[in-house]
């Protein structure tokens, strides 16, 4: 049983552990915000490009939800 990853699968790998990454780190600057803002806009694009669309639903929600709270507390 052979394991083996294409771009596609990498690409989205990637954009799920910069969204881990960027969500655990954000306490620490608005930055991580929206870094966590890029990295769900990211998966979500791999969500539609695999064909799993209520993923990349969810992705964008995420991507709204922390690109309101960079604003307010890029603002504040």
């Amino acid at each position: 049983m052979g394991f083996s990853f294409d771009a596609l699968s990498l690409f989205g790998l990637a954009a799920v552990s910069a969204s881990l990454l960027c969500y655990v780190m954000e306490a620490r600057s608005p930055w991580w915000t929206l870094g966590f803002c890029a990295a769900n806009l990211a998966a979500a694009t791999y969500g539609f490009a695999q064909g799993a669309w209520p993923f990349g639903l969810v992705e964008l929600f995420w991507a709204g939800a922390a690109f309101l709270r960079w604003r307010k507390q890029a603002g504040a």
